[in-house]
């Protein structure tokens, strides 16, 4: 009984502090919100779309079930891979990655 009424005091107390956060934007680099192929779309119609791929690199694997084909299409700017008939990525070579686990980040007094 007496630890529940602790328990909840500290909840109640807990709730009356202020909190603080910060929110860190990032600005999106020039033209990054370009049109490119979307996931899951086939190699035909990447050709349709975009056009023929100023280089097409030979597939890697593919050795059995387990490592599918991987194809890259180069285009100005950005590279299609596709596994097998299907894009699985496209990466631009301009554009930096986009920041991953931000949450350690601290910000300059």
């Amino acid at each position: 009984m007496i630890k529940t009424a602790v328990f909840a005091a500290v909840l109640t107390l807990a709730a009356l502090l202020p909190t603080q956060a910060e929110t860190l934007t990032l600005p999106t680099p020039p033209g990054a919100e370009g049109n490119f192929p979307i996931q899951g779309s086939r190699q035909a119609e990447v050709l349709r779309s975009f056009g023929e791929p100023t280089r097409r690199h030979p597939p890697i694997s593919g050795h059995n079930a387990r490592q599918p084909p991987i194809t890259r299409w180069d285009y100005p700017g950005y590279s299609v891979f596709f596994e097998r008939n299907t894009v699985i990525d496209v990466v631009r070579r301009d554009v930096p990655m986009p920041l991953q686990h931000t949450d350690g980040l601290i910000t300059a007094p």
